[in-house]
C-alpha cells in the first residue's frame, strides 16, 4: 500500500463528500433541514464519530506497536552482533576469518532491511545458507582451554539467536494495518463530513476550513500507513544501530 496514494484518495473521498453535502442541502426541502432534523442527524453523526475515533486508534496503536517492534528487533540484533564480534575477538587470532564472514553478512544485511528507493529488492530475507555458513566457521573453531571452550558455545548460542531475530524480522516485514480497517475509517469519515455539508452554509470560509480538516484527517490516515512501513518512507527505523556495529567489526 502506497501511503501517498491511499492518503490522496482518502482525501478526495472526504472532502467529497462534503462538497456533496452542500449540493444536497440546496436540493433538499426546507422540512428535511429543521431544527429537529438537524439534532438527529447530529446525535447519529456523534455516534458515527465516536466510533470512528475508536478505530483511528487502534489503527495508531497498531501501527505503533508494529513500528516500535521492530526497531526494537534492529537494535537486539545491532547488539547481538556487537556481542557475538567481542567474543570472537576474545577468542583470540584463530576467530579473525569467522570476523571477516561476520562482517560480510552485516554489510550486505543491510541494503537489504533498507533497501535504496531505486532498488527493487525485497526487505530483508535471511537464507539458510548464511545461517549455516557462520555456525560451521563457528563450529571448526578447535578451542585449546576452557575460556575458548566456553566462548564457542557463547558465539553459537548467539548464532542461533541472531538467525532468530532475523527470522523474525522478515517474518513482520508484512504491513499490520487490515485493510477493512482502513476503508471503514474513510467511509465513516466521509459520512461525517457529509453531515457537515449538508447542514453547513455554502460560502468560502466554511469550504475552506472543511478541506483543512480533510487534509488533516487525511495526513493522520498517511502519517498512520508511514509507520506500518518502518523500513521504507518517510518515517523509517534507523539503521544507525547495525552501522554503528559494523564500523566496528574487524577492528
Amino acid at each position: 500500500m502506497n501511503p501517498t496514494v491511499i492518503a490522496s484518495f482518502a482525501f478526495a473521498g472526504i472532502f467529497g463528500a462534503a462538497l456533496l453535502g452542500m449540493r444536497l442541502r440546496a436540493a433538499l426541502p426546507d422540512n428535511h433541514l429543521s431544527a429537529e432534523t438537524k439534532d438527529t442527524v447530529r446525535l447519529g453523526m456523534g455516534l458515527v464519530a465516536t466510533m470512528t475515533a475508536l478505530l483511528l486508534g487502534l489503527l495508531v496503536a497498531s501501527a505503533k506497536g508494529s513500528y516500535d517492534t521492530q526497531r526494537n528487533q534492529v537494535i537486539q540484533i545491532a547488539s547481538k552482533v556487537g556481542f557475538l564480534d567481542r567474543a570472537l575477538v576474545i577468542y583470540g587470532p584463530e576467530s579473525s576469518q569467522t570476523r571477516e564472514l561476520l562482517r560480510r553478512e552485516v554489510e550486505r544485511a543491510i541494503p537489504r532491511i533498507w533497501p535504496d528507493r531505486t532498488s527493487q529488492e525485497a526487505p530483508m530475507e535471511p537464507t539458510a545458507e548464511q545461517a549455516q555458513a557462520m555456525f560451521r566457521s563457528i563450529q571448526e573453531l578447535a578451542p585449546q582451554n576452557e575460556e575458548q571452550r566456553l566462548l564457542k558455545a557463547q558465539a553459537l548460542d548467539t548464532t542461533i539467536d541472531l538467525s532468530r531475530s532475523l527470522w523474525l524480522l522478515s517474518a513482520q516485514a508484512d504491513p499490520s494495518i487490515v485493510t477493512p480497517l482502513l476503508v471503514s475509517v474513510v467511509l465513516w469519515l466521509a459520512i461525517i463530513f457529509l453531515s457537515f455539508g449538508l447542514f453547513a452554509p455554502a460560502n468560502n470560509t466554511v469550504v475552506a476550513a472543511l478541506f483543512i480538516v480533510a487534509l488533516t484527517v487525511s495526513s493522520a490516515l498517511f502519517l498512520i500507513l508511514e509507520l506500518d512501513r518502518p523500513f521504507s518512507g518517510l518515517i523509517m527505523v534507523s539503521s544507525e544501530p547495525l552501522r554503528n556495529v559494523l564500523s566496528h567489526l574487524g577492528h
